[in-house]
Formats: C-alpha cells, structure tokens, sequence
C-alpha cells in the first residue's frame, strides 16, 4: 500500500538567514514499491561526510538503491505488509535466488526468511507504526512502535507476522565492511 509523509526541510536565503526551502507531502514512487508490496519513502540522503547542507535540491529524485552513497546517508521510511500477503506476491513476481537486483538473496525453501540480506552501513531503525520481528542469522526480536534498532552491518531480515502493515523509519549510513 502507498503512503505519504510530510517532509519539512530547513535550508539558508542568500543572505544565511535559516528558513523552510520544503514543506509537502513525499509519497512513495512508483519505482520505490517492490513486487512483495513492500513501500519505501526517501525522505533524505547525502553524498558524503560531513554532509553539504548548502542549496536546495531534492536529494532523493534518483532511482531506488538500498544502500546509501559511499561516505552518505539515507533516510526512508518503509512500510511492511504482512508477511502472509508479502511471500505471496514474492512468490508470483517469480523471486529467485536474486530479488530484482537489490541484494537481498532468496536461499531456497529452507530459508528463514527470504528478505535476509546485508549492507556495508550501520543502520539506525524506529519502528514508527505497528510491530516487526528484526531477524538475525540466530536469533529474532520483537519490535513494537517506539522500538529502535542498531543494526551494524549483519545479515538481516524483517518480518511482519501480524495481520497490519508495519513502518519503520531508517536511517542508513555508510560504513566500512565487516571482515
């Protein structure tokens, strides 16, 4: 399901006054919802550390990548259906052992699940609505809304085992890769 959230963005006039160069809402693009109906909103990203806070250009107009720039950030919110509805759509967009080049890796009909995946950043997740189980390699945790999640460049996966779509908020930044 799309959604929408309001963006609120602070920038400088020419004479460095601090002001609001964008108020409005960010839906989710077409190219931004998987075939699982999985919905992601970018809401910022930068392209290197420390970040250029100067103009007043949409950093997120660009095709969806799951990883943030080399040296950058992202931030997105994203919406989880329930896992019932999410496999099956999966499964009738016809996922292999690759999921639409986004790096997550379906491991066959043994597989816990078949979002796991992993990125070089460290990832700062809130679940901001409803409630999602955080997979690692061993081990599950619930989150419900308010729970944050320091996710360090491990093997991961998101499942939504409730009847009601979750939203987490993300902030992913890049990192160095664990040996």
């Amino acid at each position: 399901m799309a959604f929408e959230i309001r963006r609120i963005v602070s920038g400088h006039n020419a004479q460095g006054k601090s002001i609001f160069i964008m108020d409005g809402k960010v839906a989710t693009p077409a190219g931004r919802r998987s075939a699982s109906g999985t919905s992601v909103v970018e809401l910022w990203q930068t392209d290197s550390a420390p970040a250029d806070n100067s103009g007043d250009k949409d950093p997120t107009d660009h095709p969806f990548r799951l990883p943030p720039p080399e040296k950058g950030s992202v931030f997105r919110v994203v919406e989880y259906p329930p896992d019932s509805q999410r496999f099956a759509k999966m499964d009738a967009a016809g996922w292999g052992k690759e999921a639409a080049g986004q790096g997550y890796q379906r491991t066959g009909a043994d597989a816990r699940h078949a979002g796991f995946h992993k990125t070089d950043t460290i990832d700062y997740a809130i679940v901001i609505e409803g409630e999602i189980v955080a997979l690692m390699d061993e081990g599950e945790k619930l989150m419900k809304t308010g729970d944050v999640l320091i996710q360090r460049g491990t093997n991961h996966a998101w499942a939504n085992r409730t009847d009601k779509p979750a939203r987490v908020a993300f902030i992913l930044i890049d990192a160095k890769p664990v040996p």
